[in-house]
């Protein structure tokens, strides 16, 4: 019997302890005969949302009833990245993040396919039998109500019913999950996050907005200034969040700490590269290569069009007191 563990809501975990919670395949090279027999997945699972949750629990639930590992099958990039690029949505999660928050609600292996010319050439048909089927020997799987896959989009749920028939696994599906009267989206969440309403945010996710990863070194313009900031890679990543925040950063201490966080392209030195930056209220300890999770608490401003360094510093000294009082009243 696959036996799932019991998990927390942490994003700074090192990559160790994640690969003990949650087992990831990186390509379909990697399927070896062993990883046969599950019940699947397969989406985005851009926030790893309430509807995404959905999704998981009624997954777990089939998956352990048989026996079987519950499996989620993702696309990096995602199929919209590869085909429209700076056009496609901004993203809620890096893949470290995602595979976090999957392996903290319960599933028990990931899968990583990448997305590129071949498998975006695969049929409906191709895709079933050569890779779920031929490949990971499925025995069941859980799609959303509007899930849609194969070269132009070609697949969906009678597709899916037809091969279930042919090849003897089970197929279902999960209802849209209704927040606030509306369905539960990654969509509706990046408008929210992009409006600041932060509040909503974290009600459709069922879980807190919160970007984490390593920190590096950045160019020290905020040293200089007198406003030192840990600095984490994007990697290339737009973010539905830009200007200055208010935000909680766990990792650096054994309890969260204040801060102030900017995300953005730093116009002041005519940036193209998104950047988080965040500086860390009262503390001057060196936090290079750290693991740390910056959950935003609210909204303090856009970006503003400086002139020069001294006076973006005089703003940053009102923000900091700003955000001072927000979290000083911020929910425990």
């Amino acid at each position: 019997m696959w036996r799932s563990r019991d998990r927390g809501y942490n994003l700074t975990v090192p990559n160790f302890e994640l690969r003990a919670r949650m087992q990831i395949i990186r390509g379909l090279h990697n399927v070896r005969p062993h990883h046969r027999g599950c019940v699947a997945s397969i989406g985005n699972f851009d926030g790893v949302h309430l509807g995404h949750q959905s999704v998981i629990k009624k997954l777990i639930e089939l998956a352990h009833a048989s026996g079987l590992p519950a499996t989620i099958i993702v696309f990096e990039p995602q199929p919209a990245e590869y085909f429209r690029e700076d056009e496609s949505p901004t993203r809620l999660n890096t893949l470290r993040d995602k595979c976090l928050l999957l392996a903290q609600y319960g599933v028990d292996r990931l899968v990583v396919l990448r997305f590129d010319a071949q498998l975006a050439a695969l049929t409906a048909a191709q895709f079933i039998e050569g890779f779920l089927v031929n490949g990971l020997g499925i025995k069941g799987l859980i799609v959303g109500d509007d899930f849609k896959f194969g070269c132009d989009r070609g697949g969906d749920f009678s597709t899916l019913q037809h091969f279930a028939k042919k090849y003897n696994f089970k197929v279902d599906y999960t209802g849209s999950f209704l927040a606030h009267d509306m369905r539960a989206s990654s969509t509706r969440v990046r408008i929210a996050l992009m409006e600041g309403d932060f509040r909503m945010a974290t009600e459709l996710l069922g879980h807190p907005f919160v970007i984490s990863g390593r920190v590096v070194h950045g160019n020290k313009n905020g040293r200089a200034m007198g406003f030192a900031t840990a600095n984490l890679n994007l990697a290339r990543r737009r973010s539905p969040l830009h200007g200055i925040f208010a935000a909680w950063v766990h990792g650096v201490r054994a309890t969260r700490w204040p801060g102030v966080a900017y995300v953005g392209t730093r116009p002041i030195i005519d940036g193209q590269k998104w950047v988080l930056e965040v500086h860390l209220l009262d503390y001057d300890e060196n936090c290079y290569g750290r693991h740390i999770a910056v959950d935003f608490v609210d909204r303090l401003r856009g970006d503003l069009p400086f002139t020069s360094f001294d006076a973006l510093a005089r703003q940053i000294e009102v923000d900091c007191v700003h955000a001072r009082e927000i979290l000083a009243h911020a929910p425990g």
